[in-house]
């Protein structure tokens, strides 16, 4: 099973607010998803990213794939840079 960290889209219309989900990289964007690790929400000024940095890295050094998005939030958050593996272990 391809493992992803990707964004879940939920709010209202023209009010964005994402989860930050661990998912089956085959289920839908809103769908079923296995563990919730975080929150994003562009709106406030600064936008808020809530990061739970210890399951992040654990799915990370399991092999979980990370999205475009999700990695450019979790170098905001300063996450990516305590990661010692840089994509699935061969």
């Amino acid at each position: 099973m391809a493992v992803k960290i990707r964004l879940k889209r939920i709010g209202a219309k023209k009010a964005p607010f994402y989860r930050i989900v661990v998912a089956d990289s085959r289920s839908p964007r809103d769908g079923r998803f296995i563990e919730e690790i975080g929150f994003y929400n562009p709106l406030k000024n600064p936008a808020v990213i809530n990061i739970n940095e210890e399951k992040a890295l654990d799915w990370l050094k399991k092999g979980a794939q990370i999205s475009d998005t999700a990695k450019a939030l979790f170098k905001k958050a300063g996450i990516l840079e305590k990661n010692t593996v840089e994509g699935p272990v061969d």
